[in-house]
């Protein structure tokens, strides 16, 4: 497979993303608790994802569902794992940012 380098490289990613999605959750709902955090989804559309949530995990599925998708594919366009890339990247930053912002 041409990608498996790339395709390491992105489940390791989501794997973090996992993680700090979990933690990025928690403190949403002690935000909200606090009678914060009113906001209806954390990507908007033009982000690429397909889901709107006030979570970071239904992007982190979304994010898994397309990746095995495409390692189950016999052929991934170069385009379809740039788009999924910059995906990744965005719901990274995004999560880093949160994390930092405390």
């Amino acid at each position: 497979m041409p990608y498996t380098n790339v395709f390491l490289q992105i489940k390791e990613n989501l794997q973090i993303a996992y993680r700090q999605a979990i933690d990025s959750d928690a403190r949403l709902d002690e935000l909200r608790k606090a009678g914060h955090g009113k906001f209806v989804a954390i990507f908007t559309e033009d982000q690429g994802f397909t889901e709107s949530s006030n979570r970071f995990l239904p992007y982190v599925q979304e994010l898994v569902a397309e990746f095995d998708a495409m390692q189950s594919s016999t052929h991934v366009a170069p385009e379809t794992l740039e788009a999924f890339v910059k995906k990744l990247a965005t719901l990274l930053q995004t999560l880093q940012v949160f994390k930092l912002s405390k």
